[in-house]
């Protein structure tokens, strides 16, 4: 353990934030907000949980895409939507379909990681693909867990 008495939520940021900057300077990638890779590196045991957050955001895409058909949202006016959409997608699915979509049949219990996760990863969707979206977020949370591991050893 190289690193002690530290958060290791804290710890995940801060090397998230850095990894994120390495991301968009080296590969021209955005990792779906600049704290995302840091959330989703210490859920990367819990593979549902990853998916179920992936699925969320790939919703509020959809559903924002249904939306610009029929309304003009640009600017700040589309985050702002985007993120309340985020907001509102994931206390429906804790709500409403807690008891169907979260426990495994290996009692394993899922959720989705944080309420604004999804939209920015939806946000990110939106600005320059799914396919390079889920494949930067996703590598750039495995490169954080990877130095979370060498700092602090292993994880839980």
């Amino acid at each position: 353990m190289i690193v002690s008495g530290i958060d290791p939520l804290t710890l995940s940021i801060g090397i998230g934030l850095v990894v994120c900057l390495l991301f968009v300077d080296y590969l021209g990638l955005t990792t779906g907000g600049m704290v995302v890779p840091g959330y989703i590196a210490l859920d990367m045991t819990h593979a549902g949980t990853v998916v179920l957050t992936l699925v969320d955001a790939l919703i509020i895409y959809a559903f924002m895409q249904f939306l610009s058909r029929y309304l003009i949202i640009y600017g700040r006016r589309r985050i702002a939507l985007i993120m309340l959409i985020a907001f509102l997608f994931g206390a429906l699915l804790r709500t409403s379909l807690a008891s169907v979509m979260v426990v495994s049949h290996l009692g394993q219990v899922y959720t989705i990681i944080g309420y604004i996760i999804p939209g920015l990863i939806a946000l990110s969707m939106d600005r320059q693909g799914i396919i390079e979206t889920i494949t930067s977020v996703l590598s750039a949370a495995v490169v954080v867990r990877l130095i979370l591991i060498i700092l602090l050893g292993t994880l839980v």
